[in-house]
């Protein structure tokens, strides 16, 4: 435990001793079996253990902790509940984990404002629990919403199955409370509705731990609405389902609170595990309609209307909350309930305008059959955010492999139809290589410019997010090499 470490030539043992100091009894891991548990996060595929795990209980001693490894250059990266798949927790061999999760406190609700302050390591569904009593709620909804915590929601900026009309984590928070990599502390934002000079609050959210640490973050309450209707539509043909998302928002001038999409392996899995009441068919719609109860009325009479003429072979609405709460428990539940069908899957999440949504179903099909490996589709569909779910089994030789191919040819293909890379899962390590896909030089060393003028050192989440443009050399080189130019018919685009 000698060797140094960083700009500064501390040895490990010496640092191992500082961060004891400043921190309270058994907040420092460092032997591989108590840091196990931290060696990656939702994508576990990639695994790597730190040089140690630090849990602080106070802004006090992150700012040391940052202020020490700042000072010699230590790598720090930071993670909450450990839910987020890009792998944008992923540990650095010779840096600090970072583990927030002591950071789990409801500072205060304020029912006039309809605001909360709250820690990092608060779990997302725990901020609208606090806030039922006020018949209010927090709006972004991840799946994984009752383990993942708001500070992971803010680093990937999270949405969910209401996104579409309450917006992502960027469109509900406030102010959020930083420390930046120096070990400063500074309050981004304001309760007010604009605040003076850049809008470094939507900079900091969705910049993956790369630019700072949240340690506290006041988020916006929504008045709980007057009435809810979820509907089911079943159809034979999943581009017909595809179509009818377009429809109901272009054609209805709609803008439902949810509009989810599952087509028959993720319909099946669901079922299996949940019992929704799902009928077996080739893709579902879940649309679900909110407000007063004359728009809700009319809102719901016209989803019909347009779900009929889509080619929709069953149509139900929810009879109670309950039955509505099931339906939505179905869809949440998929991810997991997927995991049943093999030993492993490859979540992938790219986003593409929702007209492309037939065409892009069709085509992650094609190069389903063209990789050998079968795919669950559960998504975001009224936003156009996919989440193509890839079946394969590690055991196998080429497989993982073969899969991590597959998920790059979805993501490449959701650039090629006008869309992005990522809608909520952030980039992380797993989509590193299509950043190079997704933006031009200029454009990445803009990034590389604004990380320098947070983090000067590059100890925040190394690695992560933003490529080298000599990474981007390299995968361009591979991809000419390979003769796989990502889908040149679809340029006009």
């Amino acid at each position: 435990m000698s060797e140094a470490l960083g700009t500064g030539g501390l040895p490990q043992d010496e640092l191992l001793a500082n961060l004891q100091s400043m921190l309270p009894p058994g907040a420092v891991l460092k032997t591989r079996e108590q840091m196990r548990p931290y060696e990656c996060d939702g994508l576990s595929a990639y695994r790597q253990l730190p040089l140690a795990v630090v849990a602080p209980t106070s802004v006090e001693q992150v700012q040391a902790v940052l202020r020490l490894c700042n000072k010699i250059g230590v790598p720090v990266v930071a993670r909450g509940a450990g839910t987020g798949l890009s792998g944008g927790a992923l540990p650095v061999e010779d840096g600090i984990l970072l583990n927030m999760a002591r950071f789990n406190q409801i500072v205060h609700i304020d029912p006039v404002r309809r605001s909360a302050r709250v820690q990092p390591g608060v779990r997302n569904l725990a901020v609208s629990e606090a806030a039922a009593p006020y018949g209010l709620y927090y709006a972004p909804d991840p799946s994984s919403q009752i383990a993942c915590t708001i500070g992971g929601n803010v680093a990937e900026n999270s949405g969910g199955v209401h996104c579409l009309k309450y917006g992502l984590t960027v469109h509900n928070l406030l102010k959020l409370d930083v420390v930046t990599a120096d070990g400063e502390r500074m309050v981004i934002g304001s309760d007010a509705l604009d605040s003076p000079g850049y809008d470094l609050l939507a900079l900091m959210t969705g910049s993956e731990g790369m630019l700072g640490i949240v340690v506290e973050a006041t988020v916006k309450l929504l008045p709980r609405p007057e009435q809810v209707r979820v509907i089911l539509a079943a159809f034979d043909d999943i581009e017909q389902a595809g179509s009818a998302v377009g429809e109901i928002i272009a054609g209805g001038g709609i803008v439902p609170a949810g509009l989810e999409m599952m087509d028959r392996l993720a319909i099946q899995a669901a079922e299996d595990f949940v019992q929704a009441g799902y009928p077996r068919a080739e893709a579902i719609l879940l649309c679900e309609v909110d407000g007063t109860e004359g728009e809700v009325g009319a809102a719901a009479e016209r989803v019909h209307h347009i779900l009929r003429n889509c080619g929709a072979c069953d149509i139900r609405t929810a009879s109670d909350p309950e039955e509505r709460a099931l339906l939505w428990k179905g869809r949440k539940a998929a991810f997991p309930a997927v995991g049943r069908l093999a030993p492993d899957y490859y979540c992938m999440d790219g986003t593409i305008p929702r007209k492309h949504l037939p065409n892009v179903l069709r085509k992650i099909q094609e190069l389903s059959d063209e990789y050998g490996l079968p795919v669950a589709n559960v998504f975001h569909a009224g936003d156009g955010n996919l989440h193509p779910l890839i079946l394969y089994d590690a055991n196998r030789p080429g497989e993982l492999e073969r899969a991590e191919a597959f998920g790059g040819a979805v993501l490449e293909l959701c650039v090629a139809h006008g869309g992005t890379i990522t809608g909520e899962h952030g980039v992380g390590m797993e989509k590193i290589n299509q950043m190079c896909v997704q933006f031009r030089e200029a454009e990445l060393e803009q990034f590389h410019a604004v990380k320098r003028a947070w983090d000067p050192k590059g100890i925040l989440n190394p690695g992560k997010a933003i490529p080298t443009l000599h990474r981007c050399a390299e995968f361009g080189a591979m991809h000419v090499h390979n003769g796989e130019l990502p889908f040149p018919e679809l340029e006009r685009f």
